[in-house]
């Protein structure tokens, strides 16, 4: 009798704990979204951004040399690939190229160790080239590649790059998705279910490797960024239709890198671009199926596929 009080005893005084724990975190998260923590210093860091041939990948490694960034530019494209580095190159920025294939364990490997012979162990990883845009989603994609791109490169990159990151004492992995991760948030049609199902499992990937280094007390930070599919680039707006055009608009690929490095230097976890995304997918969680349908289709925003 006694020990199943003392039991109850310990019981509440856990749950009161955790009462107390979870009003503390929502008071500190209401506190940070009218005061962000400041911006943390990125010189003498060495990046590698996979898929910096173009987009937000491109505007990462022009706007990390910036900031006293050592840029690994990594694609399997090497013209645009060059072409990142020559831009950097005209603000006097440390950049080079590697082309690579990053679907290829061994590829990767490669490239990782040679990025350690030239620039130093790799302390930022940016994987962009698993993220869908407004071109990649009018076209049918194979599931095969689609999964090996957005999903199984990010455990050979992780498999060369830790170490290095271990090795380091510091790092910090980026891995951008989009917001389909959050609430499905590409809808409708056949041919971008396997793009919607890779995203969530990018998501998934990011919230176990986030829990793995946090056990583990490792100094690595893991930043989950969700990016709108449509947002990004103005010279697909023709393939474009908006619900509520003055809600969502678009956004250059510059802007969208800013706003990510503003999110990566405040060690966010978890944010999107534009910001209050992350937000409506939390709403669309919480709702029941059908209201949150409703709301999906009220704020549809599709690509025109005739």
């Amino acid at each position: 009798m006694l020990l199943k009080i003392y039991s109850l005893c310990i019981l509440a005084l856990d749950m009161t704990m955790l009462l107390i724990g979870i009003c503390c975190a929502i008071m500190v998260a209401v506190y940070r979204m009218f005061r962000p923590p400041s911006l943390k210093n990125l010189n003498f860091e060495v990046a590698m951004i996979v898929g910096a041939g173009r987009g937000v990948g491109k505007e990462l490694a022009l706007q990390l040399c910036h900031f006293g960034v050592a840029v690994a530019c990594v694609d399997i494209n090497i013209e645009t690939c060059s072409a990142t580095v020559q831009s950097a190159q005209q603000i006097h920025g440390i950049c080079k190229s590697y082309q690579c294939d990053v679907r290829d364990k061994e590829a990767v490997a490669r490239t990782v160790n040679l990025i350690k012979k030239e620039l130093g162990d790799v302390t930022m990883l940016f994987h962009c080239c698993g993220l869908p845009s407004p071109r990649t989603l009018v076209r049918a994609s194979e599931v095969r590649d689609t999964m090996d791109l957005s999903i199984i490169s990010h455990f050979w990159l992780l498999d060369s790059v830790l170490p290095c990151m271990q090795h380091a004492g510091k790092g910090h992995i980026v891995i951008l998705s989009s917001v389909a991760g959050l609430s499905n948030g590409s809808s409708g049609h056949g041919t971008r279910v396997p793009l919607s199902t890779a995203q969530f499992a990018v998501q998934g990937l990011a919230e176990s490797l986030h829990m793995e280094l946090r056990h583990s007390n490792s100094n690595i930070i893991v930043s989950l960024v969700h990016v709108y599919p449509f947002i990004i680039g103005t010279e697909a707006a023709k393939d474009i239709r908006f619900r509520i055009p003055s809600y969502f608009g678009t956004m250059s690929a510059a802007e969208a890198a800013k706003q990510i490095l503003n999110g990566v230097r405040r060690n966010y976890a978890e944010f999107s671009v534009p910001g209050y995304l992350l937000y409506l997918g939390h709403v669309l969680r919480i709702l029941p199926k059908k209201a949150s349908f409703m709301l999906r289709d009220l704020l549809d925003t599709g690509v025109d596929f005739a």
